[in-house]
């Protein structure tokens, strides 16, 4: 305890640190002089099978060299956009970094978008240089649309791959560094008001739009989640979100940096549980998703067990569930044998919780959760089990964090009070509203969007439908524009609809609608495991796509999600349902690079079966 304390006390001393920094820049170089070989990232070389360490001192001479380089290109000025299309990797931080010392403003691009996104956001942002790793990712962009703006692309890993005389000058990292060793560094430095970065909305609806961040904005919100949760002196961290998620992009990196924090960058998906071993972060950064995967193996492996296997997995989480609720001051559910859980507290933790910690290695104490909404399910499961998942809340126009919840003091059901430096209230229709130093500027050239965004006083309307609860924690209940009405007035929120139908392992996707309809339908993807098992009860083939259609199929799944939607009101319970096998995905234009539903190109897809679900029971309304 003595130890904890005292990590937590040098934590604090860190922390202060960072009142005095007021530009991102300064989160690397106010290290230097009191440790220059702190170790603040890990990279895994593929050459050495080794992970690779890259200190303070490591870091700094490489953004010094990406430096001369960006002042080599003599076009450049201060406030010129530069865009970068790469996974997670140090390479990513050096032109980060780079440019921002420069006064330039990065264009983070979804490493996972499409080529004809790639190039809007290049075209709307007027970038002149853009840096990616792979020579096939440009001539795909380059294959997609004019790029009048552009300039300059630089590829970090084909070393044979300069065309300088092509219409847009392409050059291997080594030559782009190389012509600029003799450079002069720009005289002046960035201001705390200079823009940091334009980061794209995922454009759910239409094309993103570019959200302006300052200095100032990310600092800010750096500041006030420093306030709501206070890591210890040295923590170790493993980035597997996109960089160019506003969420990863402030935590995973920029408060880690500024606290001298270890991050390793991901290989990739396919290693993640590996890498959780090897690198032991202490800190997790995630979002639902990657919960939700995890918990769906685990159903699905449950499903396989013997009943003794799944009544002690059943037990475990009751038992947890009553001492987390004890521990953070939250209701606990009466239970006529509650008087045994300190008798099977530690076996049962020992059959089933510590089996699931492991899948994150052995070192975490601090899970948060942020991007989206957690089910209710899962979070239950999750923190009954040892797994103490702190959920959060905001979005890319706020910096992003708006609120999170407190260690001690976390209610599941809430995304927690606001960040201390931060203002919020309740607009028309209970639409949650923000004020503080950490809110966007406004959108990029787009002015009438800006000003739809912002109410009279430097409101932010977040779009989000809340309560505020006395104790300050926030609950949101849903959209503003994703509240779905139907033709008899009714008003049901749809991610927490889908949110509950997930929770049966039978649906790994669900889209429910009802917007001027007499009732709610559903459109879930089944699960292809759990699906053969259905088929095989209802003596049907699953490789069959007559089977998707089949009487039985449907009637069988509409009573699971009756089952699973138990606590909403019956007219918020799906009447219809269609069952589809391929799944919504970045690649098939259904899911954004951030994995949200594009529910207008969903709706547009699948048009003519939810036609005919609400044809089926025309004569019935």
């Amino acid at each position: 305890m003595n130890d904890t304390n005292q990590t937590i006390r040098s934590g604090k001393e860190r922390v202060k640190e960072l009142d005095l920094l007021t530009t991102i820049p300064e989160l690397l170089t106010h290290h230097l002089a009191v440790r220059p070989d702190d170790v603040i990232y890990k990279v895994y070389s593929n050459a050495d099978k080794a992970w690779k360490d890259l200190t303070v001192k490591n870091v700094y001479d490489e953004v010094h060299d990406w430096r001369h380089a960006f002042a080599a290109r003599t076009s450049l000025v201060r406030g010129d956009r530069v865009a970068m299309l790469m996974t997670n990797c140090p390479e990513a931080v050096y032109f980060d970094l780079a440019a921002l010392s420069n006064a330039l403003v990065p264009v983070p691009l979804h490493a996972i978008d499409t080529p004809k996104s790639s190039a809007f956001i290049l075209n709307d942002s007027g970038a002149k240089v853009l840096v990616t790793n792979k020579l096939l990712k440009w001539k795909q962009i380059r294959d997609a649309a004019e790029l009048p703006a552009l300039e300059l692309v630089v590829i970090t890993d084909d070393k044979d791959c300069d065309d300088l005389e092509a219409a847009i000058p392409v050059m291997s990292l080594a030559t782009f560094i190389k012509e600029g060793l003799q450079s002069k560094l720009p005289a002046e430095g960035p201001k705390p008001t200079d823009l940091a970065a334009l980061v794209y909305t995922s454009g759910t609806t239409g094309n993103p739009k570019g959200v302006m961040l300052t200095h100032r904005n990310i600092l800010s919100n750096i500041r006030g989640v420093l306030q709501q949760v206070m890591p210890h002196e040295k923590e170790t961290l493993l980035s597997f979100l996109p960089l160019s998620h506003t969420f990863e992009r402030t935590t995973s990196y920029y408060l880690a940096l500024g606290l001298g924090f270890t991050t390793a960058f991901n290989r990739s998906i396919a290693t993640l549980q590996e890498d959780f071993r090897q690198i032991r972060p202490s800190i997790l950064m995630s979002v639902p998703r990657v919960y939700e995967m995890i918990y769906n193996k685990l159903q699905d492996g449950l499903a396989k067990k013997g009943k003794l296997v799944q009544y002690l997995f059943d037990w475990a989480v009751e038992v947890g569930w009553r001492r987390f609720c004890r521990q953070n001051g939250l209701p606990v559910e009466p239970s006529a044998r509650a008087f045994l859980d300190p008798l099977v507290v530690a076996f049962l933790d020992k059959k089933v919780g510590k089996q699931l910690r492991s899948v994150f290695g052995d070192n975490i104490h601090l899970f948060i959760s942020g991007g989206a909404a957690l089910s209710p399910n899962v979070a239950k499961t999750f923190l009954a089990l040892g797994v103490e998942i702190i959920q959060g809340y905001g979005m890319t126009e706020t910096s992003p964090i708006i609120s999170v919840n407190k260690p001690g003091y976390n209610h599941p059901n809430t995304v927690g009070p606001a960040l201390p430096n931060l203002e919020v209230r309740l607009g028309e229709g209970d639409e949650l509203q923000v004020r503080g130093p950490s809110v966007m500027q406004g959108y990029w050239h787009r002015e009438d969007a800006t000003r739809e965004i912002f109410e009279e006083g430097g409101w932010l309307k977040t779009g989000d439908v809340c309560s505020i609860y006395p104790d300050g924690n926030i609950r949101i209940t849903g959209r503003i524009k994703e509240i779905i009405v139907t033709s008899t007035g009714e008003k049901i929120p749809p991610a927490d609809l889908e949110a509950a139908i997930e929770t049966d392992r039978l649906f790994s996707q669900s889209m429910v609608m009802g917007d001027d309809r007499p009732f709610i339908s559903a459109l879930v993807v089944v699960n292809p495991e759990e699906w053969k098992t259905v088929c095989n009860e209802l003596k049907i083939d699953p490789t069959d796509p007559a089977s998707l259609t089949d009487p039985k199929a449907k009637k069988l799944a509409l009573r699971r999600i009756k089952a699973a939607t138990a606590g909403f009101p019956n007219y918020g319970v799906p009447r219809q349902v269609t069952l589809l096998s391929e799944p919504w995905t970045i690649d098939n234009g259904m899911l954004t690079p951030t994995l949200k539903m594009k529910r207008r190109v969903i709706v547009a897809q699948y048009k003519a079966e939810i036609e005919a679900m609400y044809d089926a029971l025309a004569g019935k309304r």
